[in-house]
């Protein structure tokens, strides 16, 4: 099932969205869980630790997307800016999910450095990692998400698992989104089959060790000259150590967590080799 919004009509109160490649709205949630009660103090905490950025990690993605250090520096104080934080903790983000995703603002980043027409992610449940790639592909006024989900649940904090997939995606970024719902493999296929070279992909897909090595093949395979390879909570399982071993190179991390990502540029790979 297809899910596209804001380009037609959004689907009226009550019906049921079809499965259509392209058009329908995507539902917004009628019920979605309620946002945590915060102190004043604990609610700054959370909105600074979601912007928390690592050097080593900005440096990174200098290497990653070929940005200048400077402009990367201009990016990120747009970021310090952003009205995202607040939003999502509107939507009921807490600091659950800044604990199992804290590279949300490179995520940003990455995707207003290296301005992508094509990204697709895989796992999307509440869609915490969606609000930042679209917030930034909204920022470069181009470009599409494809995002697959429901993601598994295991291994997952109460607080994250207790949401309604798409519940923090704000009606105001959906335009540039489709949601596909039914998480198969077969799914993987079709998405990446129908994009014509994705220029980010983002494995998020659970611990389950065969489907990480499924996705990584298949969409390091789908990226274009420039596409860019992410993959969350590495340590999860050996896929992104035995992937990256197979383009003869030790494991590749954007950025060290806990839980870390890692991160392939296929412009540096297939290059010179080196990352």
């Amino acid at each position: 099932m297809y899910w596209n919004s804001n380009r037609v009509a959004a689907t009226p109160p009550g019906a049921r969205a079809g499965p259509t490649a392209r058009g329908e709205a995507v539902p917004v949630p009628a019920a979605t869980r309620r946002p945590v009660l915060m102190s004043r103090a604990t609610r700054k905490a959370v909105r600074q630790r979601m912007l928390l950025l690592r050097q080593a990690s900005i440096d990174r993605l200098s290497a990653l997307t070929g940005a200048r250090p400077a402009d990367l520096r201009l990016l990120r104080r747009e970021l310090a800016e952003s009205p995202l934080p607040d939003a999502l903790l509107s939507r009921g983000a807490s600091l659950a999910f800044t604990r199992e995703l804290p590279q949300a603002g490179l995520l940003y980043l990455l995707v207003r450095a290296l301005r992508p027409n094509r990204v697709v992610e895989t796992g999307v449940r509440p869609g915490y990692s969606t609000a930042w790639i679209l917030a930034g592909l909204e920022a470069n006024g181009a470009g599409e998400l494809t995002s697959l989900g429901p993601g598994p649940t295991t291994g997952r904090a109460t607080g994250v698992r207790e949401v309604t997939v798409g519940q923090f995606v704000a009606p105001s970024l959906r335009s540039r989104w489709t949601l596909v719902l039914g998480n198969t493999e077969e799914r993987v296929r079709e998405i990446l089959e129908r994009q014509q070279g994705i220029d980010l992909f983002l494995y998020d897909n659970g611990p389950d060790p065969d489907r990480a090595r499924f996705e990584l093949r298949t969409a390091w395979t789908a990226l274009s000259a420039r596409g860019v390879l992410l993959a969350h909570h590495i340590d999860a399982n050996p896929a992104w150590g035995e992937f990256c071993r197979v383009q003869g190179l030790p494991s590749q991390i954007l950025d060290a967590g806990p839980p870390p990502m890692g991160a392939l540029s296929a412009r540096v790979v297939r290059g010179d080799g080196s990352a």
